[in-house]
């Protein structure tokens, strides 16, 4: 009887464990049911960006450890898997913010990521919703500790490259910038050159995966090499390297440096794989002058989503509305457009003989004549593997600064930049 009992204890022990386990398995199956499907890490001089796209939204803690200087992410209803693993690998000696990065099963229920660091950084986390290709997104961008806190961090970073913190090559503040006078006769042409995207935003892909992010940058430097060789004339980029700049702080670092000219350089894309040509676009306030020209600011409009950015910012660009640029710089940024796409013209095939206008909000400034430059269709197997080469990138470059050599030619342009 008592062997009978036993066997009965030891069944109900067993069957107690085993729902025991099955209520452990499906708990853990139940929190983990959000799943990390890329890790991206994007450095820079002025800040680094690391991205954690997931199908679901995550949910996440964030604090700081010492000794030595951590940052850490807890990120909760996650499993470790190899995507999270290789986040050790994409962290670059020549980050200026994470020294290292690892990753653990911190418990059941969460992942904890740790990144080491090499200098105090302000952290500054928030979620993106779906967009484009890209899927939930966690974003943890860490800052200079120096920063101030009560701003947006995109935002405050304008005043640091401003002032030369941050940006090898920023120019100097307003109060160092270029005297007064007559631009090109008592002072150098201000010119601030715009490469499109960058970072988190990749811009076009071209069917041999050509970025254009990429290829703008190749083409702003070499464009910027040219013009510093004329003896009345100063470029500045509004980035230098593969950063997500948005599009208000792009327009504002040119406002801050009182520009003669803003040149967005951009490498077009469609879905007919036949559109080619180059093609130049200044702003519009009545609607666009085409449905291409519609589709495209759209699309350009939208960089911000994709690259991501938290809050809109307008505390620093409320005098950037539609009704109150002025007609006189837009009709200057259609003669200026003019004479670029001319250039373009002998060069490459053009998509279209006239400046298209549509509402692009990195032509907004007020004050300053700005043109938007689509070099080439990166969706065009030809003129993708045109934008690749040295040859072609030159000879864009060159065009954009006989387009602007050409726009100066008319001393009362010069007067109203005095």
């Amino acid at each position: 009887m008592s062997d009978s009992r036993s066997l009965i204890s030891r069944r109900r022990l067993l069957q107690g464990a085993g729902a025991m386990w099955l209520l452990s398995v499906s708990q853990v199956g139940f929190a983990a049911s959000s799943l990390v499907v890329a890790v991206r890490v994007w450095p820079a001089s002025s800040y680094t960006r690391v991205t954690l796209e997931s199908n679901k939204e995550l949910k996440y803690k964030q604090f700081a450890l010492s000794n030595p200087d951590r940052v850490v992410v807890d990120i909760e209803g996650v499993n470790l898997n190899s995507v999270l693993k290789g986040i050790g690998g994409q962290i670059r000696g020549d980050d200026p913010f994470i020294k290292s990065a690892r990753v653990g099963q911190f418990d059941p229920q969460t992942v904890r990521m740790v990144f080491e660091l090499k200098q105090n950084v302000t952290p500054h986390l928030f979620a993106l919703a779906p967009v484009a290709e890209f899927k939930e997104r966690l974003v943890m961008d860490l800052y200079p500790a120096n920063m101030n806190s009560e701003q947006d961090p995109l935002l405050a970073l304008l005043e640091d490259y401003n002032n030369g913190k941050l940006d090898k090559d920023a120019p100097p503040s307003p109060e160092q910038g270029p005297k007064p006078g007559k631009a090109g006769r008592d002072r150098p042409i201000v010119i601030m050159l715009d490469p499109g995207h960058g970072g988190e935003d990749p811009g076009a892909i071209g069917p041999n995966k050509t970025r254009e992010k990429d290829i703008v940058l190749q083409i702003a430097r070499r464009l910027k090499a040219l013009i510093d060789k004329e003896a009345n004339m100063k470029a500045y980029m509004t980035r230098n390297e593969d950063v997500f700049i948005p599009l208000k702080v792009r327009v504002a670092k040119a406002q801050k440096q009182r520009a003669d000219l803003f040149v967005s350089i951009h490498a077009d894309a469609f879905t007919s794989g036949a559109a080619r040509g180059s093609s130049v676009f200044a702003l519009s306030t009545k609607g666009a002058t085409s449905t291409a020209a519609k589709f495209l600011a759209q699309t350009q409009n939208a960089a911000d989503l994709i690259g991501g950015v938290s809050k809109s910012g307008d505390r620093y660009l409320d005098h950037t509305m539609f009704d109150m640029v002025q007609s006189l710089t837009i009709n200057d940024s259609l003669k200026f457009g003019k004479e670029v796409l001319t250039r373009l013209g002998r060069v490459n095939k053009l998509h279209k003989n006239s400046v298209d206008q549509a509402g692009f909000a990195v032509l907004k400034a007020p004050d300053i004549p700005s043109i938007l430059v689509e070099t080439a269709f990166l969706s065009n197997v030809e003129e993708e593997r045109k934008l690749r080469t040295a040859t072609f990138q030159q000879e864009v470059a060159e065009s954009i600064l006989a387009g602007i050599r050409a726009y100066f030619a008319d001393s009362s342009r010069l007067a109203r930049r005095g």
